[in-house]
C-alpha cells in the first residue's frame, strides 16, 4: 500500500561507504561532519586504539566529542588536554577497526536520508570514496526519521516522540496526534479568558521569555494551539472567566445539560477511535501485508467490529430495524476475523481456539471501555465550568455586599481564576494525553520504530587555530 512521501517518515537507503584504506580516515571525517549516516554499530567492547589509550590516561569526560579535519597528532592534544578531540578519533578508531577489508579497499555499511546521498556522495568522492547505495535487507526495517516541518510540526511531534519511535513502514500520525490533542485539550478547558492567557503565554514564549528556559520556546505552537481550541470551546459553552455573561451561550451550558456534553464526548471518542483504526489498517498492511491488516485487532477485524457495535448501538437507540440488522451483520464479520487472527496467533489447535475466545472477550469488553474512557472529556470540562461558576458565585457576593467587600471580589475573582487556570491546564494536559497514548496510539502502533541516530561530530582545522 503506498502512501504519499509527506505521510511517512523520510526514506532511508542502506549504503556502503567504501574507500582506500590510507583515505578512510579522511573519508570517515568528512561522514561525521555531515552527521547524516548512522553507521551498524561496533563492537560493543572494542580494543582501544591509541586514541582510546590517550583519553583512558587523561582520565577525563568530556562533555561533547568533536573531531580534527585531518589526522592530528595525538601527543600534542593529549599534552593541551583536548580531550573532546580525542574522544572524537576515539569514536572515529572504532568505526575504522569495524570496517571490512578487501584488498586495500575498506567498506561500512549503514543508513542515511535518500534526499542527502548525492550531496554526500560528492563530498566523499573528493576525497577518494564512494558512497554506493546498497539493496535494504530482508526483514530489516530501516531507522525512522520523522519528517521536519517547521515549528509547529516539531512541537507536535514531540507528542508521537514521548510514546515512542515510528515504525519506518507506518504513517507518521504527527497531524493525527496534534489535532486530536488540541481538541480533547480544549473540551476540557473550554474558557475564552483562560485560552486568552493561553495565547498569551505562547506569544511570551515564542519571544525567547523566559531566557534561563529556551528549551520551552519550541512549545509556544502546542501551547498556542491549546489556547485557540480553548477559546474555540469557551466561546461554545458562554464561558470567559467563568459564567459572566461577557459571551452567550453558542451551544450548551456544561453544568445546565451535562448529559448533552457527556453524549457529545462520547460521539468526539468515538470520531478519534475510528481515525486510529483507519490509520492502523494501513499500518498493518504496510507491516505484514494484506493479511495482516484484515485479521488484527487493530485492523480491518477491529474495525468492523468497532463499526459494527457502533451501529447495532445506534439502531436499538433509534429502532431502527435495518440498522441494528447491518449492526449485527458487520459485528459477526469482525468477530469472526478477529477470532481467525487470535487462533492462528496462538498456534491453532484446540489450545488455540480457548485462547483466541478469551482474546475476543477481552477485546470486545476493552472496546467499550475505551470508547466510554472519553466520558472525562465531559467530566474534566464539567469540574472546569464548576470551579469558574464558583469563583464568580463568590466575587459577585463580594462586590453587592459594598465596597470593601468588592476589594475583596476582586482578590477572589484573581486568585480563583488563577488557581482554575494552573489546576485545571494541568489536569486537562495530563488527560489529553492519557486518551492519545491509551486509547488512540495503542491501535496505531503495534510496535516500535528504531529512531534514526546519525554519527555526527563536528569538524575542527586545528591549522586554523
Amino acid at each position: 500500500m503506498r502512501l504519499p512521501e509527506t505521510t511517512r517518515p523520510v526514506r532511508m537507503r542502506r549504503v556502503a561507504l567504501a574507500a582506500p584504506h590510507d583515505d578512510l580516515r579522511t573519508a570517515l571525517a568528512t561522514v561525521a561532519g555531515a552527521g547524516v549516516v548512522q553507521f551498524d554499530r561496533p563492537d560493543e567492547n572494542p580494543a582501544p586504539g591509541p586514541a582510546g589509550q590517550a583519553l583512558r590516561r587523561l582520565h577525563a569526560d568530556p562533555h561533547a566529542a568533536a573531531l580534527a579535519a585531518a589526522t592530528p597528532d595525538l601527543e600534542a592534544l593529549e599534552r593541551a588536554g583536548r580531550a573532546d578531540l580525542i574522544a572524537g578519533e576515539s569514536e572515529l578508531e572504532e568505526y575504522a577497526a569495524s570496517a571490512v577489508r578487501h584488498g586495500a579497499v575498506a567498506a561500512l555499511t549503514g543508513w542515511s536520508p535518500e534526499p542527502e546521498l548525492p550531496a554526500l556522495s560528492e563530498r566523499v568522492a573528493g576525497h577518494g570514496a564512494a558512497l554506493v547505495p546498497l539493496p535494504t535487507p530482508r526483514g530489516v526495517d530501516p531507522p525512522t526519521l520523522l519528517r521536519p516541518g517547521g515549528e509547529i510540526r516539531g512541537a507536535f511531534s514531540t507528542l508521537v516522540s514521548t510514546y515512542g519511535t515510528v515504525p519506518y513502514p507506518d504513517v507518521d500520525p504527527t497531524p493525527l496526534a496534534g489535532a486530536a490533542y488540541v481538541l480533547m485539550f480544549g473540551m476540557m478547558f473550554g474558557d475564552a479568558g483562560h485560552g486568552l492567557l493561553l495565547l498569551v503565554a505562547a506569544a511570551l514564549l515564542r519571544a525567547g521569555l523566559p531566557r534561563r528556559s529556551p528549551t520551552l520556546r519550541r512549545a509556544w505552537p502546542f501551547v498556542g494551539a491549546a489556547g485557540l481550541a480553548s477559546i474555540a470551546f469557551g466561546s461554545l459553552y458562554g464561558e470567559f472567566f467563568g459564567p459572566t455573561e461577557v459571551l452567550p451561550v453558542l451551544w450548551v451550558a456544561p453544568l445546565e445539560a451535562p448529559v448533552r456534553l457527556l453524549t457529545a464526548a462520547v460521539a468526539v471518542g468515538a470520531m478519534l477511535l475510528a481515525a486510529a483504526y483507519g490509520v492502523a489498517v494501513v499500518n498493518r498492511w504496510r507491516e505484514g501485508g494484506p493479511r495482516l491488516a484484515v485479521y488484527a485487532s487493530s485492523g480491518v477485524a477491529g474495525l468492523a467490529l468497532f463499526l459494527g457495535l457502533g451501529a447495532l448501538a445506534g439502531g436499538l437507540y433509534l429502532r431502527s430495524g435495518p440498522l441494528v440488522a447491518a449492526g449485527a451483520v458487520i459485528t459477526a464479520a469482525g468477530l469472526v476475523l478477529a477470532a481467525v487472527g487470535f487462533h492462528a496467533e496462538a498456534g491453532g489447535g484446540a489450545a488455540g481456539a480457548v485462547q483466541a475466545g478469551v482474546e475476543l472477550f477481552d477485546t470486545v469488553i476493552r472496546l467499550g471501555s475505551n470508547l466510554f474512557s472519553f466520558a472525562r472529556l465531559a467530566a474534566f470540562g464539567l469540574t472546569h465550568a464548576a470551579l469558574g461558576w464558583l469563583v464568580w458565585s463568590g466575587t459577585t457576593a463580594l462586590v453587592s455586599a459594598g465596597w470593601l467587600a468588592a476589594v475583596g471580589g476582586v482578590v477572589v475573582f484573581v486568585a480563583g481564576n488563577l488557581l482554575a487556570f494552573a489546576l485545571e491546564a494541568l489536569v486537562a494536559g495530563i488527560q489529553a494525553l492519557r486518551l492519545e497514548f491509551y486509547e488512540l496510539f495503542s491501535r496505531i502502533f503495534a510496535g516500535e520504530g528504531e529512531p534514526f541516530r546519525p554519527w555526527h561530530l563536528p569538524l575542527e582545522d586545528l591549522e586554523e587555530t
